[in-house]
C-alpha cells in the first residue's frame, strides 16, 4: 500500500474518532434541542477544529446519567 493511502486512512479515522468524542461529550451535557444541533453540526462541519471547540467551550450544564 502506498504511504499516501495509509496517511489518508489514518487521518480519516482520526477525524471520525474526534467527531464521535465530541458527540459523546455533548450527550453528557444538558442542552436544548437547538443548541445540541448547533454544537453537533459544529463538531461535524469543522472536521479538525470542531470537536476541540465543542469540548473546550463546555456548552450547557453537566448532566449526570
Amino acid at each position: 500500500m502506498p504511504p499516501a493511502v495509509v496517511l489518508k486512512a489514518v487521518l480519516l479515522i482520526n477525524i471520525l474518532a474526534m467527531a464521535f468524542l465530541a458527540v459523546f461529550y455533548l450527550r453528557r451535557r444538558q442542552l436544548g434541542w437547538a443548541a445540541y444541533c448547533f454544537w453537533g453540526l459544529l463538531a461535524i462541519v469543522l472536521p479538525v477544529l470542531g470537536p476541540f471547540l465543542v469540548i473546550a467551550s463546555r456548552p450547557g450544564r453537566w448532566r449526570a446519567l
